[in-house]
């Protein structure tokens, strides 16, 4: 009896050490994904087609088997856009959940007070909605982006619209925090080459929808160009309220603006509006075969139609299911950042940009493309903006 107690005994702790150093999130049968997302807050609107085109294509990749038999499970927890929400819910992700990465979290603010725990726990923070430089800088083994960063996008978008349209009076409007204040750096950036001044900047706190001080106070300083370093509301706000006062200087809004409920919230206030397109909005109106089939597929799955936000949030979940195949069966964080670092993706059905990752460069893409509101939809100006 003391031989069979002790070779259960010797069974039992080499169990618990297997356990013990199974990857979280990792099982024979799933692989846990955690993602925290606005479903409730001031950027739901964006939030619920980026988690929705996740959903999408992890569900894709089960009905084709799964990655090397693995189903992919994706828990996302929704933080309403609120930094000290976010903590809470990182926490849960990583202790209760003990999801094996965070995918594709919303919002430079939740970003940056998340992203800490996240590495200091030892997941994958990958690809988060916020083009913040400290998402891909200085290199980290487990930090990687494939958004261009706010910086450069918008310097190369604010050059290249000042010297074809000859302003000479720029202005800034921005959310007063990290997102804001790296549009600034940006914008400063490409005026600096340019040898122009910012003339006038002002700023609204984060979920603000009357914008009309901000708006009068740039109008006094006589801007004959306004970048808007804003999200969806904020962006017809801005501009409704400009056109209402009979002021109809341009306007340049970051990716953040660059969505369909832009001009579907918006209407006429906001033709002609220019925005930075990461990628084409999926318009069904004249899309190619592959593209109206996946158009398609997402209408009869969540009941509405796809979004630009709903084709990142598709793209962010299959650059993931990319990697987790390329590292193999025996998947772990280690063995999925490196396949990540050597993945090199070309362009889509969707006319994403190629995304390319090295050991030395975990930003996948660094630019924008120009586009502007005409008729009721996005219209792409430009090809990729250097």
């Amino acid at each position: 009896m003391k031989v069979i107690h002790r070779i259960f005994t010797v069974l039992g702790l080499v169990a618990a050490c297997a356990a013990g150093a199974q990857t979280p999130g990792v099982s024979s049968r799933e692989i846990v994904v955690g993602s925290i997302q606005d479903l409730s807050g001031p950027i739901a609107l964006l939030g619920v087609p980026v988690r929705d085109g996740m959903l999408m294509r992890f569900e894709d990749a089960n009905a084709a088997g799964g990655v090397h038999g693995r189903k992919l499970r994706l828990v996302v927890e929704d933080a309403g856009y609120d930094p000290k929400k976010a903590v809470l819910a990182a926490r849960k992700l990583i202790q209760r959940d003990q999801v094996f990465a965070f995918l594709a979290n919303l919002g430079t603010p939740v970003v940056m007070a998340t992203m800490p725990l996240v590495v200091d726990a030892g997941r994958p923070h990958l690809f988060p909605f916020s083009p913040h430089e400290s998402t891909y800088t200085p290199l980290h083994p487990l930090k990687f982006q494939m958004f261009a960063p706010y910086q450069d996008y918008m310097d190369a978008a604010t050059r290249h619209m000042v010297q074809a349209q000859g302003y000479r009076r720029t202005c800034l409007l921005y959310q007063d925090d990290d997102y804001g204040l790296e549009v600034l750096k940006g914008v400063e950036s490409a005026l600096a080459k340019l040898n122009q001044p910012l003339v006038a900047k002002t700023s609204y706190k984060r979920g603000a929808t009357d914008l009309s001080s901000q708006i009068a106070r740039l109008r006094a300083a006589e801007c004959d160009f306004v970048v808007l370093a804003t999200v969806v509301r904020e962006t017809v706000a801005a501009v409704a309220e400009a056109r209402k006062v009979g002021w109809n200087v341009d306007m340049l809004v970051t990716a953040s603006g660059y969505s369909a409920q832009t001009h579907e919230l918006g209407g006429k206030a906001v033709e002609g509006l220019y925005g930075v397109s990461v990628l084409p909005h999926p318009y069904e109106a004249g899309a190619n075969r592959p593209l109206a089939d996946w158009i398609r597929r997402y209408r009869e799955r969540f009941g509405a139609a796809p979004n630009v936000w709903s084709v990142m949030g598709y793209g962010v979940a299959d650059l993931f299911v990319k990697a987790a195949d390329k590292a193999g069966p025996a998947l772990t964080v280690a063995r999925f950042t490196a396949a990540l670092e050597s993945l090199h993706t070309p362009r889509d059905i969707f006319g994403s940009p190629e995304y390319r990752f090295s050991r030395d460069d975990h930003l996948g893409n660094r630019h924008g493309r120009l586009a502007q509101i005409r008729d009721g939809r996005w219209v792409i100006l430009t090809d990729y903006l250097k």
